[in-house]
């Protein structure tokens, strides 16, 4: 199956997602093309993989878990979770592959990971983790406890565009942090890509 064409897709996800949630993805895709051509990474590739980062959100929890389940497809316990916030991103990779024809891995991955992340991650990976974070229509706190793990948005935007390691650290220790501060349970990929950039940190890597 070929890849979708990118206006083909922008109709396709217009007509299935919400239309907060598809402005969101619109604003993902623009912002990862922006980080590639900085960063030197493939434009075409970060479209695709920002346009598609969230396909799965139309979709219900069970079947979500379906999707994942058919493709034997690994879910930790909070990603399995009823309500999870995290569990769209494996099956929006499922569904990327067997819905959408796409079969860069790269793109896969990159939708698979977007939410905890994990160690070494490709470029493309660490553009949409970064992407669906500093997307314009994201807000920065307005007061302390107000949506703390945004609190340094304007920061880590310009960040963003300098050093995407360094990037992907602060986002990652950020939101640790605010998920502690309100009794929140951490995946523990997300704990365990937060130590694996900050001890890149520490060697000066």
């Amino acid at each position: 199956m070929k890849e979708p064409k990118l206006d083909k897709l922008r109709d396709k996800m217009e007509k299935t997602l919400e239309a907060r949630r598809y402005e969101h993805t619109l604003s993902v895709a623009y912002t990862a093309a922006n980080l590639a051509a900085v960063h030197g990474a493939d434009v075409e590739k970060a479209l695709l993989a920002g346009m598609l980062h969230d396909c799965a959100k139309c979709l219900s929890h069970k079947k979500q878990i379906s999707l994942c389940r058919k493709s034997h497809v690994s879910l930790s316990e909070l990603e399995a979770a009823k309500d999870s916030p995290l569990l769209h991103a494996k099956a929006g990779s499922v569904m990327a592959r067997e819905v959408y024809g796409i079969d860069d891995e790269d793109i896969l991955a990159a939708i698979c990971y977007h939410t905890t992340g994990r160690p070494h991650m490709s470029l493309l990976e660490k553009i949409i983790y970064i992407a669906d974070y500093i997307e314009p229509g994201r807000r920065r706190a307005k007061k302390a406890g107000d949506d703390a793990q945004a609190e340094r948005l304007t920061q880590i935007r310009r960040m963003a565009y300098r050093d995407l390691d360094e990037t992907m650290r602060a986002i990652l220790g950020d939101t640790l942090g605010y998920l502690r501060e309100k009794g929140g349970d951490v995946d523990p990929m997300t704990q365990t890509t937060y130590n694996y950039y900050k001890r890149r940190e520490d060697r000066g890597q």
